[in-house]
């Protein structure tokens, strides 16, 4: 293997994930589960590989709401690529989760 391959292949790894993703979510609820479950399923779908999803349960850190203005749960703030969106509820419905995060859908 050269260099510039090996470079480059760490380069591949080392990069931040283009999607920075944070889901508010209140305890183990079913409402939560549903949109931790749906949000997986629509990022290996549709952005496999560019994506950090970050889970932050209010019933366990409540001040860390403020700093996203966060008003219901389940909410979804996409952090990166700027600017920074928001989607609430347990998306379930991919099209306007892929329109709310402003991905183009994968072709099946």
């Amino acid at each position: 293997m050269s260099s510039s391959a090996s470079l480059a292949t760490g380069r591949k790894t080392a990069a931040p994930p283009k999607f920075q993703l944070r889901l508010y979510i209140a305890g183990q609820t079913a409402k939560s589960l549903t949109a931790f479950a749906n949000l997986q399923r629509i990022c290996e779908t549709h952005l496999a590989g560019q994506y950090f999803i970050e889970v932050i349960d209010l019933t366990k850190t409540p001040q860390l709401a403020a700093g996203d203005q966060i008003l219901a749960v389940p909410t979804l703030v996409r952090r990166l690529p700027e600017p920074i969106k928001k989607i609430i509820g347990d998306l379930s419905n991919e099209g306007r989760v892929l329109v709310g995060l402003d991905v183009q859908p994968v072709a099946a």
